[in-house]
């Protein structure tokens, strides 16, 4: 797997889909949160309980850190796992506070802001990879299962590393702005055909994948 294949992959899958549009939020804080609240579950779960925040009044970080342990649980069932995500969101605001602010953070080098997001508890090498691509415009590539599947499959690696994935496809000194597009891209692709038993019928990809052509052989 070279840069140029990720490139001319992830052509193809905007050809397909056409752009992404993510990761909606409209504040650094509020991108945190959906990143936190999208574990486990699906982007309108999470909508919904950011919606049931925002319609209480407490999106915000101050009205937020005031918020009763027992509310916060309440508005947050939506998004499933609501103790254990909220216990998360408080450990974060905490994060964010003793930072001095988003604003204190943005000044942080991504390797110390990543290194210490994962201090955070809940927060693991994806979420904080998340959080610095959409919320902080960080060079980084998130690598979730969708992304371990579809490039592994395409590759003819079933098990490829996370950390040599992110050196592959930022190794080019990608833009944010191509990152941004990449992940949503191969999660939008991983919902329709790469999924744990894959759906190769009309894939776009097929053609690439060293994977459907091993199934082909074998048939």
């Amino acid at each position: 797997m070279t840069a140029q294949h990720i490139g001319t992959w992830y052509e193809v899958l905007l050809g397909r889909y056409g752009p992404q549009a993510w990761w909606p939020g409209d504040s650094v804080w509020e991108i945190m949160l959906g990143a936190v609240l999208v574990q486990r579950t699906t982007w309108a779960n999470a909508a919904r309980a950011i919606e049931n925040l925002r319609e209480a009044g407490r999106l915000d970080e101050t009205s937020l850190a005031t918020t009763p342990l027992p509310v916060l649980e309440t508005l947050l069932r939506p998004a499933g796992f609501y103790r254990l995500k909220a216990r998360r969101i408080s450990a974060l605001l905490e994060f964010v506070r003793q930072a001095g602010g988003v604003t204190a953070l943005r000044m942080l080098t991504t390797p110390k802001l990543r290194d210490d997001l994962l201090h955070i508890d809940g927060i693991g090498p994806e979420t904080a990879d998340a959080i610095l691509l959409y919320g902080f415009e960080r060079p980084v590539f998130v690598v979730d299962a969708y992304a371990r599947r579809l490039l592994g499959r395409l590759s003819g690696s079933r098990a490829p590393a996370d950390d040599h994935l992110r050196t592959q496809v930022c190794g080019q000194s990608r833009p944010v702005s191509w990152l941004n597009e990449l992940h949503a891209l191969i999660v939008e692709h991983g919902k329709r055909h790469c999924q744990i038993r894959p759906r190769c019928t009309g894939c776009c990809l097929t053609r690439f994948c060293a994977y459907s052509e091993a199934e082909r052989g074998a048939g």
